[in-house]
């Protein structure tokens, strides 16, 4: 399949019905099965993978005919972040198809972490298993993630399919640097983006080539609205001002996600009820 879908050249030929279940791109993270990525500079690392347990290796065009003894079957091909990502989600049987992402930016870390937080309460309180990716601590329901930051392509897909297979509805992503590294959202659908920042520095253009997602629709990015600022002064937040407009965005990122109004207000009032 990889060789005719993205056009990789195998050695030797007769391997092509070699199976892998997982890619790696650094040796210590190598299972029995893998399918190890690796560049120019890893090249001496193709021998070790493949006593770690990889099935095969993928290599750069020039660098065939440079490994000999290899003992796995070698592809050659040129893996750039959009093959990656694709391969990743491919393997992983497309875990963002699976549930509904969020996403939260903006220019100040805390208001970030503070509305990833809040809008995790709030599905939460809908009725929805809700996983969190924040470089401040990941969790897929109760399960602690132990990531290492800032998340690369596979290292994102990697705990998405955790998600998936915990059975999470929702996943909320921290999208900023501390989290994320360069396009490591190849391939990972996001269905709703928001932020208090409404003079955002970053653009949602310029988000989109900085982390590489991809959007399904016609997205914009969701701020608070004056509807979703009456609800929330009904909610537990509306005797604290700065979490007043952290409930505020979660409601209006909830609401941009088909979520009724009517049943965003029986979940704040069962709210009130339970303070």
């Amino acid at each position: 399949m990889l060789v005719e879908r993205y056009g990789f050249e195998v050695d030797p030929p007769f391997a092509t019905n070699v199976t892998i279940t997982s890619l790696s791109d650094a040796v210590d993270t190598v299972i029995p099965g893998s399918l190890f990525i690796c560049t120019h500079e890893q090249e001496p690392d193709v021998l070790h993978a493949a006593q770690a347990g990889a099935y095969a290796a993928l290599l750069p065009r020039a660098s065939k005919g440079q490994i000999a003894n290899a003992d796995i079957p070698l592809l050659y091909g040129d893996c750039d972040d959009r093959v990656l990502g694709d391969l990743a989600s491919g393997l992983a049987g497309g875990p963002s198809n699976a549930m509904a992402v969020f996403a939260v930016t903006g220019a100040d870390e805390q208001a970030v972490d503070a509305g990833v937080s809040q809008l995790s309460e709030f599905l939460h309180m809908l009725g929805n298993p809700v996983a969190v990716i924040t470089a401040s601590g990941s969790t897929s329901m109760t399960r602690t993630m132990n990531l290492n930051y800032p998340l690369g392509i596979l290292d994102m897909q990697r705990a998405l399919s955790v998600c998936a297979e915990d059975g999470v509805a929702a996943v909320i992503i921290a999208m900023d640097d501390r989290t994320l590294a360069e396009h490591a959202l190849e391939s990972v659908n996001v269905d709703v983006l928001g932020t208090e920042d409404v003079n955002a520095s970053a653009s949602l253009d310029e988000l989109k080539t900085r982390y590489a997602f991809v959007a399904e629709h016609d997205m914009s990015m969701t701020s608070s609205t004056p509807e979703s600022d009456e609800m929330a002064a009904d909610s537990p937040a509306m005797y604290d001002r700065v979490r007043l407009g952290h409930m505020s965005l979660a409601i209006a990122m909830v609401l941009a996600a088909g979520v009724r109004k009517n049943n965003i207000r029986s979940a704040l009032h069962v709210a009130n009820n339970l303070n």
